[in-house]
C-alpha cells in the first residue's frame, strides 16, 4: 500500500530538487532510498510573513523495510491508498430519445462529455452562443456598446465560469475531483511553466485561457457522438403523471425522458418557468455584497511582508473573515484583476472580478460578501430571493446612468457613511458613478460590510481599508434558489428523469464542484439507463 506524507514544508526559495531529501528525512531513508514519489497537494503558506513556506502532501511508494515508528519529523505518514475512478456500468431502464443536457457551463459540459463519451449521445442546448463569437460581445460591450441578452458575461457556451477568472479550487478532494482537473488538464488547461492543475492549491487557468478548454471539452463531446445547440433557450418543461416528455425550446420541442438541468445561477426566466410548473424549488441562503479593490502592490506588501516576491510567486492573493452577526467574508479574490459588469438583463446591474493568465493588471480585486439568511428576503415564495437582487441591482443600474457604469465609494467613506468625492481609481472598464453603496445593499449586507472592514484592516495592520475601493453591488455570489432533488437518485422529487446540476440548481459553488455535480448526475444516468441506439 502507498504512503501519504502530509505537512510536509518548503521555504519558497528553496528548489523543488530538494524535495527528496525532505521526503528521505520524512520517511527516516537515506536519499538513495526515496521510491517514486507524487506531489498530491501543494499550498503556500502565506501566515509567517519572514517565513513564507510551500506546504506538501505526497503520495509515495513504500520503501522496502520501512518502519512507521522510525518517521521523523512534522510531516505526518501514513498508509493510504486513493480510491480509483471509475464509471458505473450501463442501467437496463430503457431511454426514450437522446438525453438533453440544458446549460453549457462547466456542470452541463462535463455531465454531457461523460454521458457521451459512454455513448448516450445528449444534446446540449446552450442559450447563448459559441465561445468565440460570445468572446467578440464580452468585448464590445466592456468597450461601450450595445449589452447582448444572450451573450454576455453570464450566458453563453461556458456559462458564467467561462469570464469568472478560472479559479479551480475545490473543499472535496477524491478520485471524481482528480478526473475532473485531468479533463481540463487534457483540454488545453495544462501549460508548460504553469502550477500544475492537478494538486496546486489555488490553480487558475485565467479568463484567456477558459475560452479554449471550454471549446476543446464541446469538440469531445461531438467526437464522441453527442450535439451542442447554440441560441437554444429552454422555454418549458414539458411533462405529466408518467414523466418527462420532453423541453419546448426557442427552435422548437425536442423530446426526450431525461433532462439535465445546468442552467446556472442567473437563469432568472428559467426560475420563473420552473415554479409556473410546479417543479420542486426552495430558498436558499446566497451571498451578495461588493468587490473590494486595492493596487496590487497593496496586496503583495501584505502578504509578502515587505519583500519583493512577486517574479518567484507572481502576485499574491489573500482571503479574509470577520465575524459578526452576520459573517463577512471575502471570496473569488483575482490577483492581478479587473473588476467586470456581471450583468444578464437589460435594466439591472452587478458585478465580478476575473483576471488573465499573467494576472498582471494594476489591480486586485476581491468579492466581499455575506450570506443573506431566509429571514432577509422580504417573502416566503420560492422567487423571494431572486426578487431582492433585482430589486438592488435596478437601482444600481439607475445609478449607473443606465449606461452600465458601476456605483463606486472609498472603503474608508463607505465605514464612516459618506458619500465619497473625486476621482477613485478602478479597473471597471465601463465607467463609475460616486454613490452611497448602503443604497445597493440589503440592509442586513451593508450591516456587515460596515462593522467587518475595521476587522479586516486589523488583521492587515491598517492596510486594508486605507487604499481600498468598494465597487457593485455583486449579487450574483450563488444562487438564491435550489431545485429539489433524491439525494441517492439526483432526480427531482416527483419527476423522475429529471436532474438538477451544478451553481444554478444550488447545489456547487464554484467551476470544479459544478464540473464534479455534473460528473457525479452522469453516472447516476449511466447507471439507471442503457446507452442509446
Amino acid at each position: 500500500m502507498p504512503l501519504r506524507v502530509s505537512n510536509l514544508r518548503l521555504p519558497v526559495d528553496e528548489p523543488e530538487a530538494a524535495l527528496p531529501r525532505h521526503l528521505a528525512r520524512a520517511l527516516g531513508v537515506t536519499p538513495a532510498d526515496v521510491p517514486a514519489f507524487r506531489i498530491v497537494r501543494k499550498a503556500l503558506d502565506t501566515r509567517q510573513k519572514s517565513n513564507l513556506q510551500f506546504v506538501y502532501n505526497f503520495e509515495v511508494e513504500e520503501p522496502a523495510g520501512y518502519a512507521p515508528e522510525r518517521a521523523p519529523g512534522s510531516a505526518q505518514v501514513e498508509r493510504h491508498a486513493d480510491e480509483p475512478f471509475a464509471m458505473p456500468k450501463p442501467g437496463a431502464q430503457p431511454i426514450q430519445n437522446r438525453p438533453v443536457v440544458v446549460g453549457s457551463g462547466p456542470g452541463g459540459l462535463v455531465c454531457a462529455y461523460f454521458l457521451a463519451k459512454q455513448g448516450y449521445r445528449p444534446i446540449v442546448l446552450e442559450r447563448g452562443t459559441r465561445v468565440t463569437e460570445r468572446i467578440h460581445d464580452v468585448k464590445r460591450f466592456d468597450d461601450g456598446g450595445e449589452f447582448h441578452p444572450e451573450s454576455n458575461y453570464l450566458f453563453g457556451e461556458g456559462g458564467a465560469g467561462t469570464f469568472s477568472d478560472g479559479k479551480l479550487t475545490c473543499r472535496n478532494t477524491g478520485p471524481d475531483v482528480l478526473r475532473v482537473l485531468e479533463l481540463f488538464a487534457e483540454c488545453k488547461g495544462q501549460q508548460a511553466g504553469r502550477p500544475n492543475i492537478l494538486y496546486y492549491h489555488r490553480p487558475h487557468l485565467g479568463s484567456n485561457r477558459l475560452p479554449a478548454v471550454v471549446k476543446a471539452i464541446r469538440r469531445k463531446i461531438e467526437e464522441y457522438g453527442g450535439e451542442v445547440r447554440f441560441l437554444t433557450r429552454v422555454e418549458d418543461l414539458i411533462f405529466d403523471d408518467s414523466g418527462l416528455k420532453g423541453v419546448n425550446t426557442s427552435s422548437g420541442f425536442i423530446p426526450s425522458s431525461v433532462v439535465v438541468l445546468a442552467i446556472g445561477h442567473s437563469a432568472r426566466d428559467t426560475y420563473t418557468m420552473l415554479a409556473r410548473r410546479n417543479v420542486p424549488m426552495s430558498q436558499k441562503p446566497f451571498q451578495f455584497g461588493v468587490r473590494i479593490e486595492h493596487t496590487q502592490e497593496t496586496v503583495n506588501r501584505a502578504q509578502y511582508g515587505g519583500r519583493k516576491w512577486e517574479d518567484t510567486l507572481g502576485n499574491a492573493d489573500y482571503s479574509l473573515v470577520a465575524h459578526g452577526a452576520n459573517d463577512l467574508f471575502t471570496f473569488c479574490m483575482c490577483a492581478g484583476g479587473y473588476v467586470i459588469p456581471s450583468v444578464s438583463q437589460v435594466g439591472y446591474f452587478c458585478t465580478n472580478g476575473m483576471s488573465l493568465s499573467k494576472r498582471d493588471s494594476p489591480y486586485a480585486n476581491s468579492g466581499l460578501v455575506v450570506t443573506v439568511p431566509l429571514d432577509a428576503f422580504e417573502g416566503t415564495d420560492v422567487l423571494a430571493g431572486m426578487r431582492l437582487q433585482e430589486r438592488y441591482e435596478k437601482v444600481a443600474f439607475e445609478m449607473g446612468r443606465g449606461e452600465y457604469r458601476s456605483p463606486v465609494q472609498r472603503a474608508l467613506d463607505f465605514v464612516k457613511g459618506k458619500k465619497s468625492d473625486g476621482t477613485i481609481p478602478n479597473s471597471y472598464p465601463r465607467g463609475v458613478v460616486n454613490a452611497d453603496l448602503r443604497d445597493v445593499l440589503p440592509p442586513v449586507v451593508a450591516d456587515a460590510v460596515r462593522h467587518g472592514l475595521p476587522q479586516m484592516d486589523r488583521r492587515w495592520h491598517g492596510r486594508f481599508l486605507k487604499e481600498a475601493t468598494l465597487v457593485g453591488p455583486e449579487a450574483r455570489g450563488s444562487s438564491p434558489v435550489r431545485i429539489d432533488r433524491d439525494t441517492t437518485s439526483r432526480e427531482s422529487p416527483g419527476i423522475p428523469g429529471l436532474y438538477p446540476v451544478g451553481e444554478g440548481a444550488g447545489y456547487a459553488g464554484g467551476i470544479v464542484s459544478a464540473a464534479v455535480d455534473g460528473l457525479k448526475t452522469a453516472k447516476a444516468i449511466v447507471a439507471k439507463y442503457a446507452t442509446v441506439v
